[in-house]
């Protein structure tokens, strides 16, 4: 969302823009001066999202609305009601596997039901995701859209210059993310095991699973070659230095980790998961594979898959196919481009204020 913000400064001569924040949590992102915020204090509360939303929604009276994330899109949906004014969604997840289970999984899914089939349009950041909330959903898609999270590669390719303190002196995999179940990096330490490839793994980021993966990276006797660093303000030193990036997921929406990766011009390989990764890699979303895939802009291996994990890391040993792959993964990165995603958002934001 900051890249977009940042790239609409075109659009403030038509007109005056305001950001509402659902939760009075320090800010993950620099905000442009010319935005006008109002920063809530929700606290996690649907319900309170809910009433204060329609505070804001009865003082501002907006020409439209843009909400991202379940709970946002559905506490508008609901402060929005009776308006009559364009509400759109940009739906940043694979809804279906991001709701979870049980009870409250349950009760989400019949909210994102209610709610979704009424917003003006929906913006979806992958194919994956936009399948998904026609077919679990039953929403409409001829009111959903495609449009890829855009990545600043300039501002990406400025901080990977910047120097990592902590910084390998040997070859090594990285991969990154919150250390959560579907982030999957049990996947990936158990194919490194397997592989008997030389150098480290570097998996950066912090969650409630870290215990875990520690204890599994004991069991293989891995404590001196696999490093859990936790957060890093700046991994794209260290992205852009690794011989190889790892998304072993089992569920994205759109996987921002994968393709900024790539803007450093690291070689990738990710599984096929649900949503973005074969989007991606491989121009398609309706692909089905068994084993280690080579496709067109990186390495595609099937989800839990420890075998073809290995294979895939044995593969990019090699100096041509790491080198052909880091190159081709640097080109595929100009089709995400912050410029081409705010002109697209844009482009829907002003078809449902002249329709309405």
């Amino acid at each position: 969302m900051a890249a977009l913000l940042l790239y609409s400064e075109a659009f403030r001569d038509r007109y005056d823009m305001a950001l509402a924040l659902l939760d009075d949590e320090p800010a993950a992102y620099e905000i442009p001066e010319w935005i006008t915020l109002h920063q809530l204090d929700c606290r996690g509360s649907l319900l309170r999202s809910i009433r204060q939303l329609r505070s804001l929604e009865r003082s501002l009276r907006p020409a439209a609305t843009l909400s991202f994330l379940t709970r946002a899109n559905v506490a508008s949906w609901a402060s929005r009601a009776g308006t009559g004014r364009p509400w759109i969604i940009s739906e940043r997840v694979n809804t279906g596997a991001h709701l979870g289970t049980g009870l409250s999984g349950h009760m989400g899914r019949g909210l994102v039901r209610l709610s979704y089939r009424h917003a003006t349009h929906i913006i979806a950041v992958s194919q994956g995701v936009a399948d998904n909330l026609s077919d679990e959903f039953g929403i409409p898609s001829d009111i959903i859209s495609v449009i890829a999270n855009p990545v600043d590669t300039v501002r990406i390719a400025r901080q990977a210059l910047e120097k990592y303190p902590a910084h390998p002196d040997e070859p090594y995999i990285i991969a990154m993310g919150r250390l959560v179940e579907n982030k999957n990096f049990g996947l990936l330490i158990d194919a490194f095991a397997a592989s008997s490839i030389a150098g480290k793994l570097i998996i950066i980021g912090d969650g409630p699973l870290r215990a875990d993966l520690e204890r599994q990276i004991a069991d293989h006797g891995l404590e001196d070659r696999v490093i859990l660093p936790g957060f890093v303000q700046n991994p794209f030193p260290l992205l852009a230095d690794a011989q190889i990036f790892v998304l072993p997921s089992n569920a994205e929406g759109f996987p921002n980790a994968l393709v900024e990766a790539m803007s450093t011009g690291t070689a990738v390989i990710a599984t096929n998961c649900r949503s973005g990764p074969s989007e991606i890699l491989a121009n398609t979303n309706s692909l089905k594979i068994e084993n280690m895939m080579v496709a067109d802009f990186g390495i595609l291996v099937p989800c839990n898959n420890i075998a073809a994990m290995a294979d895939s890391l044995r593969y990019l040993q090699d100096d041509e196919p790491r080198k052909r792959f880091a190159q081709l993964a640097l080109t595929r990165t100009k089709d995400y481009t912050p410029e081409k995603a705010a002109q697209r958002y844009w482009h829907v934001i002003e078809k449902s204020i002249h329709t309405a």
